[in-house]
């Protein structure tokens, strides 16, 4: 440090002692911190790992899904555009498409604890048709508008029952000490699979789509049917839903298995 020419000798020594003494403590505490990395990424490291993740993190990942879940709001909604804004979708994976699914012998598979029932496309179009404009929010950053249109997966839990333990027909959400508290879907050839929380699954924007952007889904966006969860990330709007299980345990899930979050909402 150069002296400046207003400053005294003694204040100037004074000064630059001082500075000496914090370069030193800087470069300390430094390389104190780089250490403390470096050995906590080793440890990290040789820690086992669940589900293709080190435990601590999946750890950390399960405690986020426990604050998420106990802040979730059925009544708060993902947020709506006008149809307008929609635009049509990039395919972005393929994983459980079969592209040559035999729509008319196609079943929609529905189980819960009191029983079973395989659906028609027409018997799931029977039920009120719903229609939203929300974000399709990938988890790898981007997002696009669509218009989906299908039916609630509320409404189909009340006409089957399936979504509570006794199996009464009737709004499930008035039955939440009997409801079972998960959902499975996969698509029909297993490909590809998702779990979901009761809450979550039964929203009210949760649909089961036949229609985007006012045209029937194409194969390789769904068809005959898809989910839409405005209030999850892509990864867990199945495509080509073969089957729907309400179900007292925590179904896997695809990325999940992958080292993904298993909540994955918002």
């Amino acid at each position: 440090m150069n002296k400046p020419m207003s400053l005294p000798d003694d204040q100037y020594r004074e000064l630059n002692q001082q500075l000496r003494r914090m370069t030193r403590r800087g470069f300390a505490w430094g390389g104190a911190a780089i250490l403390s990395g470096f050995a906590a990424w080793k440890w990290l490291g040789s820690r086992s790992e669940e589900e293709m993740l080190r435990w601590p993190l999946r750890r950390a990942l399960e405690l986020d899904e426990k604050l998420a879940r106990a802040t979730f709001n059925p009544a708060r909604k993902s947020r709506e555009f006008l149809p307008r804004s929609a635009r049509m979708p990039r395919v972005n994976g393929r994983y459980g498409i079969d592209p040559n699914l035999e729509r008319k012998s196609w079943r929609l598979q529905i189980a819960g604890s009191s029983g079973a029932l395989a659906w028609t496309l027409d018997q799931v179009k029977a039920l009120p048709r719903f229609e939203i404009t929300t974000e399709l929010r990938c988890i790898e950053g981007w997002s696009e508008i669509v218009t989906w249109g299908g039916a609630r997966l509320v409404d189909l839990a009340s006409a089957t029952g399936l979504a509570l333990r006794t199996g009464q027909v009737g709004d499930p959400m008035t039955h939440t000490a009997d409801l079972l508290p998960y959902v499975s879907l996969t698509t029909p050839n297993a490909g590809y699979y998702v779990g979901l929380d009761i809450a979550s699954a039964l929203h009210s924007q949760t649909l089961l789509c036949y229609e985007m952007n006012g045209e029937p889904l194409t194969i390789l966006h769904g068809a005959p049917l898809r989910l839409a969860i405005p209030v999850k990330y892509g990864i867990k709007n199945l495509k080509q839903i073969g089957t729907i299980v309400f179900t007292d345990s925590r179904p896997a899930d695809y990325w999940t298995s992958k080292g993904y979050d298993w909540y994955a909402g918002f």
